[in-house]
């Protein structure tokens, strides 16, 4: 059974909420991120990027980041200010894109479900990334990113939401500059025990998106643990925040790729190998129609590519889900033996580019001389996402881009 529960949030006043709020911290780099918070002293970043605030460090996860973050935490939790509800409550969170609505519960969750696999995951994590956010998570006592997970809705919990909605006025309701809108609702407690009881009957929940937050609030959970000799599993260490959301409510962007040179191949050779495993063929499509087929980007046209049949043939019965995703396609017989893309975690010679960038970008990427090829994808579904996490699998990295992102700062758990 899964475990959720409602908490004591911190959170900005209703009207400092659209100053507090911020893009999550992975999404942007400093640079960016700098950009965000310029001339807002309230904004989220100066917390969850502190490294803004900071002349230039050689080292991007040094000690003092993280204490500039905790003393900026404290700072605007005074200016903004910043609140903590007075009892523990559920939220609902709606987002709304292009006219596309989803509503999702903000809760925490045991970070025994997520060590034990009832919360499931798809993607492996990186230490660094674990290591930043463990010790930001440490050194705040707060977990200030919010974990996005999904779940195979239940009836009775869509009842509740709905009648929210309707009965209910929002705390927060404004729209992002860029076009989203954010909207959150206190659920009233009437309803915790309804939520607490129908999660119980549910035995499997998905990490969508927040792999490293969910990993390092359980790296966080074990040194706290150590630190405490009272320890009782009680204790908010235990438990990370996050915002739930039925599937069907879900959309994923797909997770697009260049490279930056063709691995000292001349164009002629590099289309030459590509056409021994994939048919090419011009195209005025820019992203693919439909699964197994990709479509590139190289000196200023577009190709679509479809495997061959001796691609095909090559996966059996026995190949793992995972690997039988476009994304594993386009590593295995095109990146990895043409490309030399060997570990796209690792090799510094691709890079990702999020869906809701746009093709634009890959364009750009290519037209700039900054990257030679460019390759856009068909998204992955979710029933794709949910197949691989109940085999125990991974996906590739960066396979899929969930859109709209939570803001950061809208709700917080102090730990």
């Amino acid at each position: 059974m899964a475990v959720i529960r409602p908490f004591n949030a911190l959170r900005p006043t209703k009207e400092k909420s659209e100053l507090v709020a911020s893009v999550p911290y992975d999404v942007v780099n400093r640079e960016e991120a700098a950009q965000f918070a310029k001339r807002n002293p309230l904004s989220y970043l100066h917390i969850t990027r502190s490294e803004i605030d900071l002349p230039e460090v050689a080292d991007v996860y040094s000690k003092e980041i993280y204490l500039k973050a905790k003393e900026n935490l404290a700072k605007i939790t005074k200016e903004a200010p910043l609140k903590i509800d007075d009892k523990p409550h559920f939220y609902l969170y709606r987002l709304i894109m292009n006219g596309r609505s989803q509503t999702g519960i903000c809760a925490t969750f045991s970070v025994d479900d997520y060590d034990k696999d009832v919360i499931l995951k798809h993607e492996k994590t990186r230490k660094a990334k674990e290591d930043d956010r463990t010790n930001h998570i440490i050194t705040t006592e707060a977990q200030t990113g919010v974990v996005f997970l999904t779940y195979r809705g239940v009836k009775t919990v869509n009842d509740v939401v709905d009648k929210t909605l309707k009965d209910v006025t929002p705390e927060y309701d404004f729209t992002a500059p860029d076009g989203i809108q954010h909207t959150i609702w206190v659920l009233p407690d009437e309803y915790n025990n309804v939520i607490v009881d129908e999660f119980k009957k549910i035995n499997k929940l998905y990490i969508a998106d927040g792999h490293h937050r969910a990993k390092s609030a359980s790296r966080a959970k074990e040194e706290k643990m150590k630190s405490n000799p009272n320890h009782t599993g009680n204790e908010e260490y235990n438990y990370f925040i996050a915002v739930i959301f039925p599937e069907d409510q879900l959309k994923i962007l797909p997770y697009n790729r260049v490279v930056f040179d063709l691995n000292g191949l001349s164009k002629a050779d590099f289309m030459d190998s590509v056409a021994q495993k994939f048919s090419i063929v011009k195209t005025e499509n820019k992203e693919p129609k439909s699964k197994n087929t990709f479509c590139m980007y190289i000196d200023k046209e577009w190709f679509e590519l479809k495997p061959r049949n001796s691609v095909f043939a090559s996966l059996s019965l026995e190949t793992s889900v995972g690997e039988k995703l476009d994304v594993s396609i386009l590593q295995n017989f095109l990146l990895n033996p043409i490309l030399g893309i060997d570990d796209p975690r690792t090799n510094n010679r691709i890079d990702f580019i999020g869906g809701i960038r746009g093709t634009q970008e890959l364009e750009k990427l290519v037209d700039t001389g900054k990257a030679a090829v460019a390759f856009s994808l068909y998204p992955v579904g979710l029933d794709d996402l949910m197949n691989i996490s109940d085999a125990g699998e991974v996906m590739p990295p960066k396979s899929t881009w969930f859109e709209p992102k939570l803001r950061d700062g809208l709700l917080t758990h102090l730990i």
